[in-house]
């Protein structure tokens, strides 16, 4: 008999320039605290640094993303423009997971990024929920208005559970004050 394996993929966000493209630090906050978490519990975790997150690009992160494991024991792990990403893939892909939680989840621009305009800009797969065990949507009660409307697009469409936390703004460690994500380590255990 085979053994399942549970992993975990997580995908970070779009750094607004690339002043942290000679340290790769695009991740950061919580995610290095989630993936030692994780890890010291048996599963395997990995976080692909997506080229250029500055100015997305959805083929060239795919590309990247395609070359972790995704099984129906995955977790996938998405923070803000990286959750856009994971549901544009797993709605082109019709892959089966384990669970998909997405943190302060984006899918709007501002227009004048090309960039992003191109990346956020695709209809939300609405049976993904029938392919994925469990979503997750943390959001928080200080989030920016496009973060609630970007929430509330994902939520129509996917449902899922949505939990919402006081003060932690963006999920990004100038807002928490801290590399600890406890709320998320509870949900993806």
């Amino acid at each position: 008999m085979k053994i399942k394996k549970t992993n975990c993929v997580i995908v970070h966000g779009c750094p607004a320039d690339a002043t942290e493209e000679k340290t790769k630090e695009y991740a950061k906050h919580w995610m290095p605290w989630i993936k030692k978490e994780l890890t010291s519990r048996g599963i395997i975790t990995e976080i692909p640094f997506m080229p250029k997150p500055w100015h997305p690009d959805y083929k060239a992160f795919k590309k990247e993303f395609e070359k972790y494991k995704v099984t129906p024991d995955t977790i996938l792990i998405g923070h803000s423009c990286g959750c856009a990403f994971l549901v544009r893939w797993l709605g082109e892909t019709k892959r089966y997971i384990k669970m998909l939680i997405l943190v302060a989840p984006w899918k709007i621009s501002d227009g004048k990024d090309k960039f992003r305009k191109l990346f956020y800009g695709y209809p939300v797969d609405k049976t993904i929920k029938e392919r994925v065990k469990e979503i997750v949507m943390f959001t928080a009660d200080n989030e920016e208005e496009n973060g609630k409307k970007s929430l509330s697009i994902f939520y129509k469409a996917l449902g899922g559970e949505i939990i919402e936390l006081k003060g932690m703004g963006h999920f990004c460690f100038e807002d928490m004050d801290t590399y600890e994500f406890p709320e998320l380590l509870k949900e993806a255990i």
